[in-house]
Parts: structure tokens; C-alpha cells; sequence
């Protein structure tokens, strides 16, 4: 037949496209890695994530520092030193403002709607935290550690909603898993490199405890000074503002190529879909039957990360040593080697969102146990025990938020995970010290409790989200929907798939049928 088609003039240039839509499928949306998406990525993650990680740590090693300045300046004030018990209060809202300032900056992610834009303004507080931290001693003000404390607290409220929610914008859904998990290595390797900074032989010496708090100011000017070069996030432009030639401007330079229409295709397609829908309000969310599995899950999620223990662990990391008799002379080498092997199984941790949370909130409560038996016996293995902990799963809930829902319910949602996930710490490091005195080593079965439930939640709740767009990840809540509302004798003779979710075709068509 493609003979007698060519014999009578056909052009073949003109038949291929016809025979070719007509028998192949359309590739899927994939792209390389390019060096302007890893660039951006990586310095995101060491301007912002991993300040976060590093604001979590760094109260840990000059503790009794702190605590010594405290009291020698509340002596020079008053004329008498500090309790015991007082003492301990007001190095623990020390600690802890650091979640409310969080807080307050998850709250703004609704408002401040721009994504690099955001990311380079807030920067700033960066600065400004650590020029009160580091002149705090030299003018005798305690009050300048916990400003500045809660200012970094503000710019990590900021960023770790806000970053995930830029790299899932501007990665392809093929990269966005890879991507968007880079925050979670940097956030280890903050954690990791206040260990190393608070070692007796740098910074962990009396004199240079302002110094060490206030190094955040570096990674945060590298970030203030490169970030303008890239561009702002296409799928924000495209949706949000209606900027094509910006969008794709951005895809081009993001993508390497100048074959971006099916990604332009794939973002209207969201925005046709978002035509007569307003972003919403958070209240608005909370009432939207549609999206409430998405909603329950942020929440578990979100709560569940703070509720784990790991962030009461990095906080008062010397503490619990000691506690488990350790030497004190022993205490910061040991430190650093856990959170040297939480960055290593940070970088190996390469598996889908779902399994990773469930394997992490796993381990988490197999360590939590593994040191109640450790303090109980006294046998110095806790930090066998920590060493066990899982990859750092810190950034997963912020890309799982980004993931579940679509743009106009997205901001609303990470005001709700944001908030609950900077209360939770706030109360983990708030509480920590006194639970530890009042519990002692049965505290950590709490932690192990609340890991568990949330492993089993997500086992049985939450799907995969690895490489599916936006769209399909709604389709899938749309089936879940679906199916919670059928009779229970119906819903026992479908078939579950290996992620506790129902396999789209099994209710293709009851699709759209909602409660």
C-alpha cells in the first residue's frame, strides 16, 4: 500500500504524522536534568533548607554557654544569679522561639505569592538574625539571641514551604521526586554541619558561641546575590499571572530545549481547569469535601514529623548522651558521627515519597523504643540506636503538599501543614526538657507511638505520587473518594493495589461521582 500511495505522488512527509499519531502513543513528559535546574536546586537548598536544618542543631553544643551568659547577665542586672528551674525555662523558649517564628512565616507562604522573588527577599531576615545573634554578648543582651533565634525561625517558616513549592514547579514530573528531595539531604547536612562547627577544636569553645550561631549569614548572601540569575517559576507564571512568553521563556532556559509546548499544554490544561475556581482561603479548604483526604493527610503528615521526636533529638542531642552515660569529653565526636550517617542515608534514600515517609516514621519509632530499652539498661547504646534513624524525611511533607493538590488550594494548604508542623516543634522543644525530667526514659515511647500510627496512616491512605502530574495525582483522590462512598460489601470485592490505594481503572468510571 506505501508503494502505490508514493507511485501516485504521495508525500511521505505528510503521511508519517497521520500513520504515527494513529498508531503510537504520545511519549510522556520527561526531561533531562540540566545544569540551570541543578544549579538552582542546589543553591536553594544550601541558602535555605539547609539553614533549617542547621538552626536545629546549632542550640545544641553551646548549651551550657548560653545558659552561662544567661545567668552571668541576669547577675549583673538583678544582683543574683538564676534557678535551676528558671534557667532551664528560658533556654528552652531559646530553643523553641525558633518554632514560633516559624509559624508566623508558614502563615505569610498564603500572601507572599511569588516564588524565587521570596526566596531572595527573604534572605534578608538571614541577615538581620545573625547581626543580633552575633553582637548579642558584646552588649550583655540575652534578648538579642532570642530575636534573632525567632527571625530565623520566620525565614525558615518561609523557605521550607516555599522552596519545595518552587522545585516542584520548575522540575519536570520525571525530576521532580529527585529535585525536590535535595532539600531533605540539605537539611541533613545542616544538621551535620553544626555538629562539626560545635566540635571543641572550632567553634564549640565559650568565646566563639556568637560566632557560630550567626555563620547562618554566609549560605543565605550566596543565595541573595545568585538567585536573580535564573528565572522566576514557569508554572507560576503561567497559571498565576497568564505570562506565556515568561513561562516558556523559563521552561527553555529550565529544560535546555525549545521543545517545551507539551509542558505549556499540560500547565493550561491545569489553568482551563482553574478557570472558575478562586484560589482558596484556608477555611475554604477545611471545608471542601473534595480535597479532605488531601487535607487529612497533610495534617497527619506534617504533625507527625514534629510529633516523631527527631527535632527533640537534635535539639538536646548532648543531653540525652549524657543522660545515657556517655563521657562528656566523648559526647560532641559522638554527636557528629549520627548526624554523619544521617547524611549518608539521606543521599541512598532514593525511594518513592510513600516509602520513604513509611520506612522513615518505621525506624523513627524503632529508634525511639530501641533508646527508652538504651537509658533503661544503661548500656551506652543510644547512639547505636540513633545511628539506626531513617533517611531524613524533613522535605517530604513540603513536596507532598506541593504534589496533592492543585494550584488554588495549594497555598491554603501549606498555611495548614506549615502551621501545624511549626506548632508541633514548638511544643516538642518547649516540653522536651521538662517530659524528659518528669518521664525519664519512657518519654521516647511517645515518639514511638506517634511514628507508627502515621506509618500505618500513610500505608493505608496515601498513594505514590512519584512521577504523575498534578492532574492525575487529583484523579486518584477523585477515585479514593469515590470508592470511600460505595456499600462496604461492595468496597471488599475490589481489589487494592500495593500502595493501600485503589487502582485507577478499577473505578474508571465512577470517576466523578463525589460525596
Amino acid at each position: 500500500m506505501g508503494t502505490s500511495l508514493l507511485a501516485r505522488g504521495s508525500d511521505p512527509t505528510q503521511l508519517m504524522p497521520r500513520v504515527t499519531s494513529a498508531v503510537l502513543i504520545p511519549p510522556p513528559l520527561s526531561q533531562h536534568l540540566t545544569f540551570p535546574l541543578l544549579s538552582v536546586t542546589l543553591l536553594v537548598s544550601f541558602g535555605s533548607s539547609m539553614l533549617y536544618g542547621y538552626n536545629l542543631a546549632v542550640v545544641n553544643s553551646p548549651a551550657a554557654h548560653i545558659k552561662a551568659f544567661y545567668n552571668a547577665t541576669w547577675s549583673q542586672r538583678y544582683g543574683h544569679g538564676l534557678a535551676p528551674g528558671p534557667l532551664t525555662l528560658l533556654y528552652s523558649l531559646t530553643v523553641s522561639i525558633f518554632a514560633l517564628g516559624g509559624l508566623v512565616g508558614s502563615l505569610l507562604v498564603g500572601v507572599l505569592v511569588e516564588r524565587k522573588g521570596t526566596l531572595s527577599r527573604s534572605a534578608v531576615l538571614v541577615l538581620l538574625a545573625g547581626g543580633f545573634m552575633g553582637f548579642s554578648r558584646g552588649l550583655g543582651s540575652p534578648e538579642m539571641v532570642i530575636i534573632g533565634r525567632s527571625i530565623t525561625g520566620l525565614h525558615s517558616g518561609i523557605c521550607l514551604s516555599v522552596v519545595p513549592l518552587y522545585l516542584g514547579e520548575i522540575a519536570p514530573k520525571n525530576l521532580r521526586g529527585f529535585l525536590g528531595l535535595m532539600p531533605s539531604i540539605f537539611i541533613c547536612l545542616g544538621v551535620f554541619f553544626a555538629q562539626v562547627l560545635g566540635l571543641p577544636e572550632l567553634l564549640g569553645e565559650d568565646r566563639f558561641w556568637p560566632l557560630f550561631l550567626s555563620v547562618v549569614v554566609v549560605p543565605a548572601s550566596l543565595q541573595l546575590l545568585l538567585l536573580h540569575c535564573f528565572p522566576e517559576s514557569p508554572r507560576y507564571l503561567l497559571i498565576e499571572r497568564n505570562d506565556v512568553c515568561g513561562a516558556t521563556a523559563a521552561l527553555h532556559r529550565f529544560l535546555g530545549t525549545s521543545d517545551v509546548q507539551d509542558v505549556i499544554e499540560e500547565m493550561k490544561e491545569e489553568q482551563r481547569s482553574l478557570s472558575s475556581v478562586e484560589t482558596v482561603s484556608v477555611w475554604q479548604l477545611l471545608r471542601d469535601r473534595s480535597v479532605r483526604w488531601q487535607t487529612l493527610s497533610v495534617v497527619v503528615v506534617n504533625a507527625g514529623m514534629q510529633l516523631s521526636g527527631i527535632d527533640a533529638i537534635w535539639f538536646y542531642t548532648n543531653t540525652i548522651f549524657e543522660n545515657a552515660g556517655i563521657p562528656v569529653s566523648q559526647i560532641p565526636y559522638t554527636t557528629v558521627g549520627t548526624g554523619a550517617i544521617e547524611v549518608v542515608a539521606g543521599l541512598i534514600g532514593k525511594l518513592g515519597r510513600r516509602p520513604l515517609i513509611i520506612t522513615g516514621f518505621c525506624a523513627m519509632g524503632l529508634c525511639s523504643a530501641g533508646i527508652t530499652v538504651s537509658l533503661m539498661l544503661q548500656v551506652g547504646s543510644v547512639p547505636c540506636t540513633l545511628d539506626m534513624s531513617p533517611p531524613s524525611t524533613a522535605g517530604v511533607p513540603f513536596l507532598m503538599t506541593a504534589e496533592l493538590f492543585t494550584q488554588s488550594h495549594r497555598p491554603a494548604a501549606y498555611i495548614v501543614g506549615g502551621s501545624l508542623n511549626w506548632l508541633c516543634n514548638f511544643t516538642i522543644g518547649f516540653i522536651f526538657p521538662f517530659l524528659q525530667m518528669s518521664a525519664g526514659a519512657f518519654c521516647y515511647l511517645v515518639f514511638c507511638g506517634i511514628c507508627l500510627l502515621v506509618a500505618l496512616y500513610v500505608y493505608l491512605i496515601i498513594p505514590e505520587t512519584k512521577n504523575k502530574t498534578f492532574m492525575e495525582i487529583s484523579h486518584i483522590f477523585a477515585t479514593r473518594r469515590s470508592f470511600l462512598s460505595l456499600p462496604a460489601h461492595l468496597i471488599g470485592m475490589m481489589k487494592l493495589d500495593g500502595y493501600g490505594a485503589l487502582e485507577s481503572s478499577s473505578l474508571e468510571g465512577s470517576g466523578s461521582s463525589l460525596p
